[in-house]
């Protein structure tokens, strides 16, 4: 674990010295995100909230420095510092609330998570009346290779694509939102991925050294919030499937993520409950915290990754977020999970997650983000295991990122007895993408990423010692 340990922190290091960077222009980044104001109905100008005067005998020329900075529509200043393209302003100027609250609509993650403020919200935006349609694409044609006696090679599609309807009724919000994966595409045992371990492929056997395929259906939600106050809301979230509240976002989600399109080892401890076939949760935002709770189906996916499951709503979650600057996304959450697995319905599971989410902005379009991450299962049959998780991202300019994880686990699942001696593993990797804009809302890119899988003295004979692995990946990007 010292060796990982030493990989993980120069990870975290990583963005600190990365920030170094003379940041954009206009860098907000120290200052805690302004109020936003409700969403209301558009004026007939949509310059009304900045408009230059020119000269005339009776009018002077417009003061800058005396100018109210609040009501300016910093969406279309073209701040580096601020990226919101594609959002719709209200008529003050003010950018447009998030799902659940008076926040910038960028601080939304999957579910009813948080991101950092300043995270990039990616999307095609449109109104259809008073709704206003959001959708957004991404698909992997991915290679992956996996060496070692307990490895294989496999050519997969892997990717999401997400639509949102919202409509504002003064300071209340009501969002549907719908994402399908083409995961099952790959077939019922998914991807070689070494360390990895969950779900099943045919009902009798759990998959090892595997990444189980997504289901069709990935986010079938709705939701509704109402203002309290200028600064608090409160809301309730449903889905089949949907998100409870536990853990960070899902790591498709993540900023310092989203540039792999490998899952992590550490997908069960952390954010595995990102897909469950009934959830309802329900919260309250006051400024930068939220508090929630949910009430779900613990049953994880079957193998069957086309139909739609349903089920008693028999776990709990709780969850606090803080995001205390436009840069920070910090959670603490709790679950206790009834009968996760299908081929143990009889364990039970307790979890415990903390996590913090990094997203500063850079000049050219550039960006830096960063995950740090610990979560604990306990087992209804005794017995705690723990995750470990850091990944981090760089984008230099809008065409290039550069990426890495580095993660280590507590795991009974990889030796010759399923649930036996509890071994160490860990796995690092880094990737690069680079991006060509091939439209005005599409992109393309060419990744590769190369990872290496650290096992314990025990499971070092089964594995051949510690197997490099990586992956070669196109990948389409649309919104």
């Amino acid at each position: 674990m010292t060796r990982l340990a030493l990989i993980a922190s120069a990870i975290l290091l990583s963005p600190a010295a990365m920030a170094q960077t003379p940041p954009a222009e206009h860098d907000h980044s120290e200052h805690a995100p302004a109020p936003v104001a409700a969403p209301q109905t558009p004026a007939a100008d949509e310059h009304a909230g900045h408009v230059a005067t020119p000269p005339t005998e009776d009018k002077k020329p417009m003061d800058h420095g005396a100018m109210d900075h609040s009501t300016m529509d910093h969406t279309k200043m073209g701040h580096a510092g601020m990226d919101h393209s594609g959002m719709k302003d209200d008529a003050g100027g003010h950018q447009m609330s998030g799902a659940f609250g008076a926040y910038p609509m960028t601080r939304d993650g999957s579910g009813t998570s948080w991101v950092p403020d300043e995270a990039t919200h990616g999307g095609l935006h449109a109104n259809a009346g008073d709704w206003m349609l959001m959708g957004h694409a991404n698909l992997d044609l991915v290679y992956t290779d996996q060496q070692g006696p307990r490895g294989d090679s496999k050519a997969l599609a892997a990717g999401m694509f997400m639509g949102t309807a919202r409509r504002d009724f003064g300071g209340d919000t009501l969002q549907f939102r719908a994402m399908v994966s083409p995961d099952p595409l790959m077939g019922k045992r998914g991807y070689p991925l070494l360390l990895a371990a969950g779900e099943t492929a045919d009902g009798l056997d759990t998959l090892v050294d595997r990444q189980h395929p997504h289901d069709l259906f990935m986010e079938l939600s709705a939701s509704y919030s109402m203002k309290v106050s200028e600064k608090d809301s409160v809301f309730v979230y449903g889905g089949l499937p949907g998100e409870p509240a536990f853990g960070p976002p899902a790591f498709m989600h993540r900023p310092a993520a989203a540039g792999s399109p490998e899952a992590p080892i550490t997908h069960h401890w952390m954010d595995s409950t990102h897909i469950t076939f009934g959830v309802v949760t329900a919260g309250w935002v006051h400024d930068n915290w939220k508090i929630e709770a949910s009430r779900f189906r613990g049953r994880e996916p079957d193998e069957k990754r086309y139909d739609i499951e349903t089920g008693e709503l028999d776990s709990t979650s709780v969850r606090a977020t803080w995001n205390p600057t436009i840069n920070w996304s910090l959670q603490a959450s709790w679950a206790d999970v009834t009968s996760p697995e299908q081929l143990e319905p009889d364990v039970n599971m307790t979890k415990y997650s903390i996590s913090a989410l990094y997203t500063r902005k850079l000049a050219n379009d550039g960006e830096i983000s960063f995950t740090g991450a610990y979560a604990r299962k306990d087992s209804s049959e005794g017995g705690a295991l723990d995750g470990w998780l850091a990944e981090a991202a760089w984008k230099p300019d809008a065409d290039w990122t550069v990426f890495s994880r580095a993660e280590a686990i507590e795991t009974d699942e990889l030796g010759a007895v399923h649930h036996g001696p509890v071994e160490d593993v860990s796995r690092i990797g880094v990737g690069v993408v680079r991006d060509f804009r091939v439209g005005a809302n599409t992109t393309l890119g060419l990744g590769v990423l190369v990872n290496r899988n650290m096992v314990s003295d025990a499971l070092s004979p089964s594995y051949d010692g510690d197997p490099w692995g990586g992956m070669a990946f196109v990948r389409l990007k649309i919104g």
